[in-house]
C-alpha cells in the first residue's frame, strides 16, 4: 500500500513536509501540523513520525540557539512537564492499536487544526490572559499526545499561549524550546516502538540537508514575514489531506476503529 523510502514517490511528499517542519522550526509553529499527514500519504503514519524525529531534533537546536534569550519561562514550567503525560498516553495508543487508527488520528488532527485556526481568526480581540497552571496542564498534556502520534503539537499550545498575546520573538522561543523538549521525551517510546531501523535512519539522513535549510529560512521569515499570509493555503491542504486520511483509514481497516483491529 505504502511507498519505500527508495521510491521518487516518497520523496516527493517528504521534502516538501520537511521544508514545513523547517519553517515551523523557525517560528511559525502552527504550519508543522501539516508534515506529517503530507507525509503519511506515501508511507505509514508512525514509520513518518520515526523518519522525521531525528531531523526535528536537529531543527529543534537550531531553533533554540536562535530563540535562546526569547522566552516565556512560565510557561515552559508548565507546558512541558505536562506534555510526558500526552507523550506516554500516545505511545499506549501507538503501540496497541492498528495503522489505521493511527491514520484516522492524524487525519482527525488536521482537520481539528483547521477548525482551531478558522475558529481563532474570528474571536473577538480580548486582553492579554496570564499563563495559569491547570488549563496549561491540560492543553501541555495535549500538545505532547498530538506531538507523539504526528508531530503535531502546535494547535493546543497555540490555544493555551496565543491568548497570552507574547511578543512575537517571545512567541516564537516559548514555542521552539518547548518542542525540543517535547521530541526529546520522544525518543525512548520511539525506540520501544521499533522504529528506528536503519532504513529509516537513512531516509532521516537523507532529509536532513534540506530541515537544515529550511529552519534557517524558518527564522528569517519570521522575523521578516507576516505569518498570516501562508496560513490561507496550509488551511486548505490541512482539510484536503485529513478528509484523504480519514477516507483512506476507514476503507483500509474493514472493521470498527475503536476494536484497534
Amino acid at each position: 500500500m505504502y511507498d519505500t523510502i527508495a521510491s521518487v514517490n516518497f520523496y516527493l511528499f517528504a521534502i516538501p513536509a520537511i521544508i514545513i517542519f523547517g519553517l515551523s522550526k523557525g517560528g511559525l509553529s502552527a504550519l508543522g501540523a501539516l508534515a506529517i499527514p503530507i507525509l503519511s500519504l506515501a508511507i505509514s503514519p508512525v514509520k513518518a513520525a520515526a523518519i522525521t524525529l531525528p531531523i526535528l531534533i536537529v531543527q529543534d537546536w537550531i531553533g533554540v540557539w536562535s530563540f535562546r534569550r526569547d522566552f516565556d519561562r512560565r510557561n515552559l514550567f508548565i507546558l512541558a512537564p505536562a506534555s510526558l503525560i500526552g507523550v506516554t498516553g500516545a505511545w499506549i495508543l501507538a503501540a496497541h492499536v492498528s495503522e489505521s487508527v493511527v491514520r484516522f488520528v492524524v487525519g482527525a488532527i488536521s482537520l481539528g487544526f483547521v477548525a482551531f485556526m478558522l475558529i481563532r481568526n474570528r474571536l473577538p480581540d480580548r486582553d492579554p490572559l496570564p499563563a495559569t497552571l491547570l488549563p496549561g496542564m491540560f492543553w501541555g498534556a495535549a500538545s505532547g499526545f498530538t506531538s507523539f502520534i504526528s508531530h503535531a503539537g502546535g494547535p493546543p499550545f497555540l490555544i493555551y499561549v496565543m491568548p497570552q498575546k507574547l511578543k512575537p520573538n517571545v512567541f516564537a522561543g516559548t514555542s521552539v524550546i518547548f518542542f525540543a523538549m517535547v521530541n526529546l521525551l520522544k525518543l525512548p517510546p520511539y525506540f520501544l516502538l521499533k522504529q528506528f531501523s536503519l532504513e529509516n535512519l537513512i531516509a532521516s539522513l537523507a532529509l536532513l540537508p534540506v530541515g537544515i535549510v529550511a529552519t534557517y529560512v524558518g527564522v528569517w521569515m519570521t522575523k521578516r514575514v507576516p505569518a498570516e499570509r501562508f496560513y490561507n493555503a496550509i488551511l486548505v491542504l490541512s482539510f484536503v489531506v485529513g478528509v484523504k486520511l480519514i477516507f483512506d483509514s476507514l476503507r483500509g481497516s474493514g472493521l470498527d476503529l475503536l476494536s484497534g483491529n
